[in-house]
């Protein structure tokens, strides 16, 4: 099996149905696929029930407690079959219908990391722009100092190098799992193209002050406080000059 794509949710029905179709229509099988849900109260068990044998065999679904987003991360690590993890949240969707064939045909070299751009979507699914970061043709760790500048739903990794999740961090784990995933990988490739289209709803859209407070914990662990500083000196400095650009007349 290449790739494993995973999906996390908790109380996730009214989002589900299009990340489960998504998938269900790639025309690359080679693949399997792990509903990690956290006992969810609401019908996304169901959904994702009434969708299972459309998968014939390739999905399988796991209900039950958990401490949070990265605890089901960490869970769907454990049992993933597939050379490659690929998270795909809920609400969240694979770009387009031959997506996971490109990325099929990325894999023939056997990298570390394949990743590539993203489109963002709002609430009824509609594409509403690129995401805010374009990753760098080249993923290095020293690129990472200006933040998550790959969407982690572009982003997929060797099951044979993942590291479980850090749990002290309730939002911007992702961060810290990608830099460690950077830092221990050598062969990359790039997809120059949209991968997915990201929900923009998430953890850290919902709870921006906490989801800064952990980032810049992350890069000072990672990259030291002086450098830090000075990263966010240029991150605030590219903002105000944006800011102070004048709009252009259409």
């Amino acid at each position: 099996m290449l790739f494993t794509i995973i999906t996390v949710t908790f109380n996730a029905a009214q989002w589900l149905e299009r990340t489960l179709k998504s998938v269900l229509y790639q025309q690359c099988l080679n693949y399997n696929y792990l509903i990690i849900d956290g006992a969810s109260t609401d019908q996304t068990i169901n959904i994702a029930q009434q969708y299972q044998p459309a998968f014939n065999g390739r999905m399988h679904i796991v209900s039950e407690p958990d401490k949070g987003l990265y605890d089901a991360m960490n869970k769907a690590i454990q049992k993933a079959e597939g050379q490659y993890l690929w998270f795909i949240n809920a609400g969240d969707e694979i770009y387009s219908n031959n997506t996971l064939t490109l990325l099929e045909q990325a894999a023939t070299t056997k990298p570390d990391i394949i990743y590539g751009q993203a489109v963002t979507s709002n609430e009824k699914g509609e594409s509403v722009g690129q995401y805010h970061k374009t990753p760098p043709e080249q993923l290095t760790r020293q690129s990472l100092l200006n933040g998550l500048v790959v969407c982690h739903q572009a982003f997929l990794i060797k099951r044979s190098i993942a590291t479980p999740y850090n749990l002290n961090y309730h939002i911007a784990a992702d961060y810290d799992w990608v830099i460690q995933a950077v830092e221990k990988a050598g062969h990359q490739v790039y997809v120059q193209q949209p991968l997915c289209r990201f929900l923009v709803n998430g953890l850290s859209q919902r709870n921006p002050i906490k989801a800064w407070k952990e980032r810049f914990t992350i890069m000072k662990r990672h990259f030291g406080l002086c450098a830090t500083l000075i990263a966010h000196l240029k991150i605030a400095f590219n903002y105000l000059i944006r800011k102070a650009q004048p709009l252009k007349r259409k």
